[in-house]
């Protein structure tokens, strides 16, 4: 299979009508996936983590989309997105962010970030409060964690030799249950690395935009947030979501058993219904307060 037949047969288990488009966000011709009530405010940003695209988001889109208008673009630097030289660091993803809301007309959203995904979501809460409502952190990037030698060694694996073997090494390291993966979102992620600039992202951001934010950036957000965390995550440990929940001022934790670094694939009902709910719900939260999946 091509890489855009992986990529729509993870579409077409999104069980939604979803429409593909692309739009200039700034310089960067950002692709999009759109799906849900166009009229619903604030959406739904889903931002993924550093691989593949948008189509991270299979487990998760549909069910957003029945409450909400979801946007899910792919991140410049991946997927069907432009690929430039760039730092690829926080601040610049955010600056990319903030365009592409603006070419889309949005003016406040919900953003939901997963791994790098939440790292983003966290520096564009920060620099454009007043265009953020809630915020879902899922296994986030820049609360501190560091990832083990041996998934490091597997995503400098997976980014230089790109291959089935490679990413099922790094599998491991992703889900408590690897089978629990849909095995077109792996083909896809090898795809988008061997593709055009596919590369550029690792290589260029060195890790700049999961590395860790200062305590007193993350004292400063304060939007309601929900943190969702797989208990057994190889890669970002819960100990991270557990200081954060701690240290934002409303923020609170939700621990998802039997899951790893994608609670979305390992643990698919469990983690919709948590996140429709929190972003449904008017009530605020409790700091450091926990739930548990």
């Amino acid at each position: 299979m091509s890489r855009l037949n992986h990529r729509q047969a993870l579409i077409d288990r999104m069980g939604v009508s979803v429409t593909q488009a692309q739009i200039m966000a700034g310089p960067v011709n950002t692709a999009y996936l759109r799906a849900g009530h166009p009229d619903q405010r604030p959406p739904v940003v889903c931002l993924h983590g550093a691989g593949a695209g948008a189509v991270t988001w299979y487990p998760t889109l549909g069910a957003l989309s029945r409450r909400f208008q979801v946007i899910a673009p792919d991140i410049v630097g991946y997927g069907e997105s432009d690929k430039p030289d760039a730092a690829y660091d926080r601040s610049y993803f955010s600056a990319w962010l903030r365009d592409l809301l603006t070419a889309l007309d949005i003016h406040k959203a919900h953003l939901v970030g997963l791994s790098q995904g939440g790292a983003i979501a966290l520096q564009f809460a920060l620099d454009n409060p007043g265009m953020v409502d809630k915020l879902v952190l899922v296994d986030s990037g820049a609360l501190g964690a560091r990832p083990p030698p041996g998934s490091f060694a597997g995503m400098i694996g997976l980014n230089t030799f790109p291959s089935a073997l490679t990413n099922r090494f790094f599998s491991r390291y992703l889900l408590f249950h690897p089978k629990n993966r849909d095995p077109n979102h792996g083909h896809y992620s090898i795809e988008v690395i061997k593709g055009k600039g596919g590369k550029k992202a690792f290589r260029q951001g060195r890790g700049a935009a999961v590395a860790a934010m200062p305590e007193d950036s993350l004292r400063r957000i304060q939007h309601q947030t929900l943190i969702v965390w797989g208990e057994q995550d190889r890669l970002f440990a819960i100990k991270h979501g557990e200081a954060a929940a701690a240290i934002m001022p409303n923020a609170r934790l939700c621990r998802v058993r039997d899951a790893g670094h994608l609670p979305l694939m390992d643990r698919p009902e469990d983690f919709n219904k948590a996140v429709v709910t929190f972003l449904s719900r008017k009530e605020s939260s409790q700091q450091g307060s926990e739930a548990w999946l």
